[in-house]
């Protein structure tokens, strides 16, 4: 409300793709957020009108009408990663801020170009990773610069989920499916949060099914200027496992269930320190309600968008770098 009483509308958001996540994760945590949902679009008019029903907002069929909607000033694109880059490049084009699911794109130049066309605009495109905004992250953050481990010596990070239907796009090859892309960015972003930029990538695997024809596991090892090392472990034929631990001179500290903790859950960070643990209970938290509270907050403060492009591009830059180190 207005000083006057007058209702005043968050910013309109569309969703383009009926996707999963979207579905679970994203639409009830918009409802949580500043935006107005408008409108949800699929390429089947059908789906979308399911989707939509229980949202209260429009159906949209086809992704290019939906940009046209001028009630809508940013978009959420949940699609397989390999359409991510086009649609993104299309939402700005149209004028929408952009928010879009990790991993936002696969190769570097696509990055660069895309934050070059949001700056050109004055537009925001950020990259979705929900576990940058749950409180367990600010509480593992204060503890390691308040010393809690002293230094820093290494970190160690490891995503795996277990095998889904074969058919799906996780592994499809041609929407640039795999575990480095599916789960591999996890331990690999987390990892930017604690070593200093820039990263070396001193070594790294991937493991090849070559029925699927994409990789299923891999792993990474990495390494900052002042000789910290970052050891990153993904698979999608793994039984589940969603954890990191920083390892210091004068401790530990370990999160549980770092990556995908549910809305009810409150996760463990585990301090081990000489002889002693001390278990720290997170809060339970919705991380995606923090995703659109972040975006929101971006769209109207240039120096955060700019934050937001950078660690967009050092993202990128640093998978495509691990990539071609792990294929030679």
């Amino acid at each position: 409300m207005t000083p006057s009483g007058e209702f005043v509308q968050g910013p309109g958001i569309g969703i383009i793709g009926c996707a999963d996540i979207a579905v679970r994760r994203a639409l009830p945590a918009i409802r949580e957020s500043a935006f107005h949902l408008v409108a949800v679009a699929s390429r089947s008019l059908e789906k979308a009108e399911r989707v939509a029903a229980g949202y209260g907002c429009k159906a949209i069929g086809g992704y290019d009408r939906l940009l046209e909607m001028s009630d809508i000033d940013a978009v959420y694109i949940p699609l397989p990663n390999g359409e991510h880059a086009g649609w993104a490049r299309r939402a700005l084009s149209a004028g929408k801020h952009v928010l879009i699911e990790k991993p936002a794109v696969v190769d570097q130049e696509s990055a660069r170009a895309l934050v070059a066309l949001a700056e050109e605009r004055g537009l925001l495109v950020m990259e979705n990773f929900a576990f940058l905004r749950h409180p367990q992250r600010d509480q593992a953050r204060s503890l390691v610069d308040g010393g809690a481990i002293g230094e820093l010596r290494a970190y160690d990070g490891a995503f795996g989920i277990p095998p889904t239907d074969p058919s799906g796009i996780k592994y499809r090859a041609d929407l640039s499916g795999g575990a480095l892309w599916e789960v591999g960015c996890y331990p690999v972003r987390a990892a930017q949060e604690y070593l200093a930029a820039p990263l070396e990538v001193l070594g790294a695997s991937l493991r090849f099914d070559p029925d699927l024809g994409v990789d299923v596991s891999g792993t990474a090892l990495l390494r900052d200027g002042d000789g910290v090392t970052a050891n990153c472990s993904f698979g999608l034929s793994h039984s589940y496992r969603s954890t990191y631990s920083l390892w210091g001179s004068e401790g530990r500290l370990v999160l549980e269930w770092a990556f995908t903790p549910s809305r009810e859950a409150r996760p463990v960070l585990r301090l081990q320190q000489k002889d002693r643990e001390t278990r720290i209970v997170a809060s339970a938290s919705d991380q995606f309600v923090g995703v659109f509270t972040a975006f929101h907050e971006a769209i109207g403060d240039p120096a955060a968008r700019l934050g937001h492009h950078g660690e967009l591009v050092r993202q990128a830059e640093l998978m495509a770098r691990i990539r071609s180190h792990a294929l030679g």
